[in-house]
């Protein structure tokens, strides 16, 4: 097998999946620009559907209970919730990546405040208007994980900042990816 081929063969059995904010659903516009950006490198993206959870640690336990599932190794997106919920299941399963969204740590009802046994490959994405998570909350989480992190000029949503998230979003699989 070439190096090619296997480059190629380990991509298509990485799993990617997303996880969606508390209100969201699992296929919005956000999620889809993000699943299609991942199909042009060859990576499929799942969207596993939490709708009826609203605590955020039912959620970590259903994605943990999936990700036991899976053969090969695990790629984790999310936004809000969804980034809460991707960071929370990396310490419990083995992970190549978290590119996390306007994620929603250290809030009071949430039950991990210390992410442990995360993978190198981080990104953190956060609007510095974001009027639900502080914008220090992800600059805490990135300072203490060595992540990369990316501050915009937008909201929770980061709606106007689609643009500037899918080449980031290409380049963190590409690096997650080789770590696998």
């Amino acid at each position: 097998m070439t190096e090619l081929t296997a480059e190629k063969s380990r991509m298509n059995d990485t799993h990617l999946l997303w996880c969606h904010g508390s209100l969201s659903q699992p296929w919005g516009a956000k999620s889809i620009a993000l699943a299609e950006a991942a199909r042009e490198i060859g990576l499929t993206m799942e969207a596993p559907d939490f709708q009826d959870l609203e605590d955020p640690d039912l959620r970590v336990a259903r994605l943990t209970a999936h990700l036991a599932e899976l053969d090969g190794p695990a790629i984790l997106a999310g936004s809000s919730m969804g980034g809460y919920v991707a960071a929370a299941a990396a310490r419990e399963f083995d992970t190549c990546g978290l590119f996390l969204l306007a994620p929603a740590f250290y809030l009071p009802d949430y039950a991990v405040h210390v992410f442990s046994g995360l993978p190198e490959a981080i990104t953190v994405i956060h609007g510095w208007d974001d009027d639900v998570v502080p914008v220090e909350h992800s600059i805490r989480f990135a300072g203490q994980h060595r992540a990369r992190l990316h501050l915009l000029p937008d909201g929770h949503r980061l709606s106007t900042s689609l643009e500037d998230i899918l080449p980031l979003f290409t380049r963190f699989l590409e690096t997650a990816r080789k770590r696998d």
